[in-house]
């Protein structure tokens, strides 16, 4: 197995061992158990927006150095929601184009942090992706992002860590809604990072989108999610 090489990664890998499969709650850890098991390779498709734009060649590249043999996909573009994919017939014609192991959906950045916009808009559309991915014997999991470098805007006095805070609770409340989904827990690993001031090297300069460490701090999370460690 190939040494990881950045401090952030070693981290995460480190922290998520430690925890074992954390951010998977029920039985979602035998789902994706039984993939690793009876796969010789595993497809992973992205579902998401800009966050989600550089994940899937980090995550690849993160497979392959530890053997791992995977047919990587994405469907992915700008300032998408979830709601916008589930409605989308091109988005929809690429989750069946193929049998996809492993789903990853990540929503839109402020959406799991608002709790009427995550109830009425978010649930829904995981709940048919989900509903789809099972159908054909995937197992979707949700990507969990981070908060914004110096909180929401809209927020009287956010940060970092609350709008984190938020957002964690977001996806952990949809996944426990919709069936108890395994949570790939980034944001968590983000946290991390900024509370130990190794953050800034995870933002490109709108304080928002991930740099290509971020990228590989998010791969690496979810690489340690879909195959422990």
């Amino acid at each position: 197995m190939t040494m990881l090489r950045t401090p952030c990664i070693l981290l995460a890998c480190l922290w998520i061992g430690a925890c074992g499969t954390a951010g998977i709650p029920g039985d979602s850890r035998s789902d994706l158990a039984g993939i690793r098991q009876s796969r010789e390779e595993v497809s992973v498709l992205f579902i998401g927006n800009s966050y989600s734009f550089g994940v899937p060649k980090a995550f690849g590249g993160i497979c392959r150095e530890n053997g791992r043999r995977v047919h990587v996909g994405q469907v992915t573009h700008n300032g998408w929601s979830l709601e916008r994919h589930a409605a989308d017939d091109a988005s929809l014609r690429k989750l069946g184009e193929r049998q996809w192991d492993v789903v990853v959906l990540q929503e839109q950045s402020r959406r799991p942090s608002l709790p009427v916009r995550r109830a009425w808009k978010m649930r829904p559309a995981v709940a048919e992706l989900a509903a789809k991915v099972r159908g054909r014997g995937g197992v979707p999991v949700l990507y969990q992002t981070w908060g914004y470098r110096d909180g929401d805007p809209k927020v009287a006095g956010d940060d970092f860590h609350a709008m984190t805070r938020r957002v964690r609770e977001g996806y952990r409340k949809t996944a426990e809604e919709t069936g108890n989904l395994p949570v790939a827990p980034v944001g968590d690993a983000w946290e991390r990072e900024v509370s130990a001031g190794r953050g800034a090297r995870l933002f490109m300069p709108d304080g928002s989108h991930p740099t290509t460490a971020g990228n590989a701090l998010s791969g690496e999370v979810i690489y340690q999610t879909i195959f422990g460690r």
